[in-house]
Protein backbone atom coordinates (compact mmCIF):
# COMPACT_ATOMS: atom_id res chain seq x y z
CA UNK A 1 0.00 0.00 0.00
CA UNK A 2 1.25 3.45 -0.72
CA UNK A 3 1.61 6.02 2.05
CA UNK A 4 -1.06 8.37 0.62
CA UNK A 5 -3.66 5.60 0.67
CA UNK A 6 -2.78 4.56 4.22
CA UNK A 7 -2.89 8.20 5.37
CA UNK A 8 -6.30 8.73 3.77
CA UNK A 9 -7.62 5.53 5.35
CA UNK A 10 -6.41 6.57 8.81
CA UNK A 11 -8.03 10.01 8.40
CA UNK A 12 -11.31 8.41 7.31
CA UNK A 13 -11.38 6.08 10.32
CA UNK A 14 -10.61 8.98 12.66
CA UNK A 15 -13.46 11.03 11.17
CA UNK A 16 -15.87 8.10 11.60
CA UNK A 17 -14.97 7.87 15.29
CA UNK A 18 -15.64 11.57 15.86
CA UNK A 19 -18.91 11.86 13.88
CA UNK A 20 -20.50 8.53 14.73
CA UNK A 21 -23.11 9.70 17.21
CA UNK A 22 -24.49 12.65 19.11
CA UNK A 23 -25.36 12.55 22.80
CA UNK A 24 -28.04 14.56 24.58
CA UNK A 25 -27.48 16.63 27.67
CA UNK A 26 -27.43 14.55 30.83
CA UNK A 27 -30.72 13.41 32.35
CA UNK A 28 -31.52 11.58 35.57
CA UNK A 29 -29.92 12.69 38.81
CA UNK A 30 -26.43 13.66 39.98
CA UNK A 31 -23.06 11.93 39.84
CA UNK A 32 -23.26 8.53 38.15
CA UNK A 33 -27.07 8.41 38.58
CA UNK A 34 -27.47 9.86 35.06
CA UNK A 35 -28.16 8.91 31.46
CA UNK A 36 -27.77 10.31 27.95
CA UNK A 37 -29.65 9.67 24.72
CA UNK A 38 -27.41 8.72 21.80
CA UNK A 39 -28.56 9.39 18.20
CA UNK A 40 -26.77 9.44 14.82
CA UNK A 41 -24.53 12.52 14.46
CA UNK A 42 -25.09 12.87 10.74
CA UNK A 43 -28.42 13.41 9.02
CA UNK A 44 -30.24 10.23 8.01
CA UNK A 45 -31.17 10.31 4.33
CA UNK A 46 -34.59 9.04 3.30
CA UNK A 47 -36.33 9.31 -0.06
CA UNK A 48 -39.98 10.26 -0.38
CA UNK A 49 -42.10 7.11 0.01
CA UNK A 50 -39.28 5.13 1.61
CA UNK A 51 -38.26 3.92 5.08
CA UNK A 52 -34.96 4.04 6.98
CA UNK A 53 -34.06 2.55 10.35
CA UNK A 54 -31.85 4.32 12.89
CA UNK A 55 -30.63 3.27 16.31
CA UNK A 56 -31.39 5.37 19.39
CA UNK A 57 -29.63 4.32 22.58
CA UNK A 58 -29.78 5.07 26.28
CA UNK A 59 -26.28 5.37 27.73
CA UNK A 60 -26.57 4.79 31.48
CA UNK A 61 -24.27 5.95 34.25
CA UNK A 62 -23.27 3.17 36.66
CA UNK A 63 -25.83 4.30 39.24
CA UNK A 64 -28.77 4.92 36.90
CA UNK A 65 -31.24 2.03 37.35
CA UNK A 66 -34.56 3.56 36.22
CA UNK A 67 -36.82 3.08 33.23
CA UNK A 68 -36.75 5.79 30.54
CA UNK A 69 -39.72 6.70 28.35
CA UNK A 70 -38.67 7.80 24.86
CA UNK A 71 -41.06 10.00 22.85
CA UNK A 72 -40.47 10.96 19.22
CA UNK A 73 -42.12 13.96 17.52
CA UNK A 74 -41.61 14.38 13.79
CA UNK A 75 -42.24 17.04 11.18
CA UNK A 76 -45.04 17.02 8.61
CA UNK A 77 -44.63 14.16 6.14
CA UNK A 78 -42.34 12.13 8.42
CA UNK A 79 -43.62 9.24 10.52
CA UNK A 80 -41.77 7.49 13.31
CA UNK A 81 -42.43 3.97 14.60
CA UNK A 82 -42.63 3.56 17.49
CA UNK A 83 -43.90 7.04 18.43
CA UNK A 84 -42.96 6.22 22.03
CA UNK A 85 -41.43 3.34 23.95
CA UNK A 86 -40.05 2.63 27.41
CA UNK A 87 -36.54 1.27 27.97
CA UNK A 88 -36.34 -0.78 31.16
CA UNK A 89 -33.22 -0.92 33.36
CA UNK A 90 -32.69 -4.56 32.36
CA UNK A 91 -32.88 -3.76 28.60
CA UNK A 92 -29.77 -3.36 26.47
CA UNK A 93 -30.87 0.23 25.84
CA UNK A 94 -31.07 0.23 22.02
CA UNK A 95 -34.26 1.09 20.13
CA UNK A 96 -34.59 0.56 16.38
CA UNK A 97 -36.55 3.54 15.09
CA UNK A 98 -38.30 3.27 11.72
CA UNK A 99 -38.46 6.62 9.93
CA UNK A 100 -40.69 6.93 6.86
CA UNK A 101 -41.10 9.85 4.49
CA UNK A 102 -44.52 10.22 2.86
CA UNK A 103 -44.73 10.39 -0.93
CA UNK A 104 -45.37 14.12 -0.59
CA UNK A 105 -42.98 14.84 2.31
CA UNK A 106 -41.29 18.24 1.95
CA UNK A 107 -37.78 17.95 0.48
CA UNK A 108 -34.76 19.01 2.53
CA UNK A 109 -33.82 19.03 6.19
CA UNK A 110 -36.23 17.92 8.90
CA UNK A 111 -35.91 17.13 12.60
CA UNK A 112 -37.28 14.46 14.89
CA UNK A 113 -37.40 15.65 18.48
CA UNK A 114 -36.44 13.00 21.04
CA UNK A 115 -37.53 13.39 24.66
CA UNK A 116 -36.31 10.91 27.25
CA UNK A 117 -38.12 11.00 30.59
CA UNK A 118 -36.88 8.77 33.42
CA UNK A 119 -39.29 7.31 35.97
CA UNK A 120 -37.60 9.66 38.45
CA UNK A 121 -35.25 12.58 37.77
CA UNK A 122 -34.59 15.09 35.01
CA UNK A 123 -35.58 14.50 31.37
CA UNK A 124 -33.11 14.82 28.48
CA UNK A 125 -33.78 15.95 24.90
CA UNK A 126 -31.99 15.74 21.58
CA UNK A 127 -32.79 15.71 17.85
CA UNK A 128 -32.39 13.34 14.93
CA UNK A 129 -31.59 15.11 11.67
CA UNK A 130 -33.37 13.85 8.55
CA UNK A 131 -32.72 14.77 4.92
CA UNK A 132 -35.65 14.03 2.60
CA UNK A 133 -34.85 13.65 -1.09
CA UNK A 134 -37.01 13.08 -4.19
CA UNK A 135 -38.02 9.54 -5.20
Amino acid sequence: MNKAFVGALVALVAMAVFVGCTKSETGGGAGNDTFKVVVPALATSVKQGELQTVKVSIERGDGFKRSVKLEFKSSTGITVDPASTTVQPSDKGDVQLKIAAANDAPLGESLILVKATPSQGEAAETQIKITVSAK
